[in-house]
């Protein structure tokens, strides 16, 4: 399969573009939309893509424009939407892509546009990272400063094969971004803001997350797990900071389960022609793992705490 990149431009003085990749059939309305962490590109969903658009499902991975604010991102990513004809989608997010997915389905709490969230290794403060007053100033620092801070929450200890390369990736594509796409990611990601779950309750949510060693501490996944008390969990023996990378096969197995819900519905990221995967079709794609290794790796919790 060939994906070809788009650029689509949404605000009035026609200088900032989103990028996309739209994976599957496009009559599907309700789509899976994948943003990215701070060191990511639309292409890192590349997987995703590919796994989930051979089974039928619509899946657009996005990259974002320069943005200074959490405000300016939800106006423009709603002007998108608009743009791309789409009501409701369902948002994959990891790292800052969680974060400011929890934060436009705050935006449009009144008129709502996520019909569901997926939150992969992400945050609802960002106080965590303690660098408020610094993203007043990234838009002047040089962009080594900017990369070298972001790499000093890529662990550099022994990893397997698959996670190494993940990060490998990843630096890569770190690269690849402009110093202003690098200091506005790095302002949201840091400037005092805080997710406010109570506004958008009815949205259906899986928190994806990894028992290995990541950047983010317990205590910010209990914060989490806290302000979702009612989500599903699907918990991953290993995968690191990256997991839709390094454990693809997982992850899409739970993005298929999480979607499965929808099936049936207006709000379906499936072609509704095609018919319904048995629970063996659905986790067909981690038969490489033995069955007693994938049982260890992956579990799901429906339990409140």
């Amino acid at each position: 399969m060939t994906l070809f990149q788009l650029k689509v431009i949404v605000d009035d003085n026609g200088k900032k573009f989103w990028t996309l990749y739209d994976a599957g059939p496009k009559n599907v309305r309700c789509p899976l939309v994948c943003l990215p962490p701070v060191s990511g590109t639309a292409d890192i969903y590349f997987r995703q893509l590919l796994g989930l658009s051979a089974k039928g499902y619509r899946v657009i991975a996005m990259e974002f424009p320069v943005h200074w604010n959490v405000q300016e991102f939800c106006e423009s990513f709603r002007k998108l939407l608009d743009h791309l004809r789409l009501d409701k989608v369902h948002i994959f997010g990891s790292s800052l892509g969680g974060f400011l997915a929890q934060k436009f389905a705050e935006y449009t709490f009144r008129s709502p546009r996520v019909a569901s969230l997926i939150l992969c290794n992400t945050f609802v403060d960002t106080e965590i990272f303690q660098q408020s007053p610094a993203s007043t100033v990234f838009w002047m620092m040089p962009s080594f400063v900017l990369k070298r801070s972001v790499l000093q929450g890529f662990d550099t200890g022994k990893y397997e094969n698959d996670i190494a390369d993940s990060i490998d990736f990843m630096v890569e594509r770190l690269e690849s971004l402009s110093q202003k796409e690098l200091a506005s990611r790095l302002a949201m990601n840091c400037a005092s803001a805080y997710v406010e779950p109570q506004k958008f309750r009815d949205v259906d949510v899986t928190i994806i997350d990894v028992f290995d060693k990541c950047a983010l501490s317990q205590s910010v996944k209990d914060e989490v797990y806290k302000c979702y008390p009612s989500a599903r969990r699907a918990h991953l023996k290993s995968g690191g900071n990256f997991p839709y990378l390094s454990r693809c096969d997982e992850v899409n197995m739970y993005l298929q389960v999480h979607l499965r819900r929808f099936l049936n519905g207006r709000y379906t990221a499936r072609d509704p022609r095609i018919k319904e995967p048995s629970p063996e079709e659905i986790g067909e794609s981690s038969s490489h793992s033995s069955g007693a290794e994938a049982a260890a790796a992956v579990s799901v919790n429906t339990e409140s705490e």
